[in-house]
């Protein structure tokens, strides 16, 4: 059977659809709404990205409950991109049976660490990655690290490559580009950016 583009868009729009409506909770808790008003609003900003959009989080028993964008901050008027949107997962998910936020289970708090070729990930403490991170970094910029190409010093080292993070702050994110800059990386990136 063969089918023209025209039918096979019509097709996939039609299942995505089907998906999203059989996917709905449509017996959500009906004191959610209620809940938010008893809840106590803190406004904060997006720790994501350096827009600074403005957020509101709902904070219920010491408990986020809900985090919506702020309509009167200036910069996003009540809009929070699909980072922003998620702010609530950062430390909680929500459970839709129980209707309760619940600390996210997927959130990791140890070092987990997998050994060359092996099939298991040990428990290790944050002295122990801090120091083997501090040893790989030094043993590959002194392996690669270049004082002058095509007779032009550069002081560099191309093998180590910094992928920023948009979940840290400016500040943090500014250190960083200074300490791979001091280091000699030259390959800089940031997520937000890409």
């Amino acid at each position: 059977m063969q089918i023209t583009r025209r039918e096979f868009i019509k097709l996939t729009g039609t299942a995505a659809l089907a998906a999203v409506i059989a996917g709905c909770d449509w017996e959500t808790d009906p004191d959610f709404a209620l809940r938010l008003e008893k809840a106590r609003e803190v406004t904060t900003i997006c720790p994501y990205c350096s827009c600074g959009c403005g957020a509101i989080c709902y904070v219920e028993g010491g408990k986020l409950v809900s985090v919506s964008g702020d309509p009167e901050h200036p910069i996003n008027e009540g809009a929070l991109c699909s980072k922003g949107a998620s702010l609530l997962n950062l430390n909680t998910v929500y459970n839709y049976r129980s209707h309760a936020p619940e600390l996210n289970p997927n959130r990791l708090t140890k070092v987990l660490y997998r050994a060359p070729h092996s099939t298991q990930w040990e428990e290790r403490d944050w002295q122990w990655a801090l120091e083997r991170i501090a040893q790989r970094v030094k043993e590959t910029r002194d392996a690669t690290f270049e004082r002058e190409a095509g007779g032009v010093a550069v002081n560099r080292t191309t093998a180590i490559a910094h992928l920023g993070s948009a979940a840290l702050d400016n500040e943090e994110n500014y250190l960083l580009a200074k300490l791979m800059r001091s280091l000699g990386v030259v390959n800089l990136d940031h997520q937000a950016r890409l």
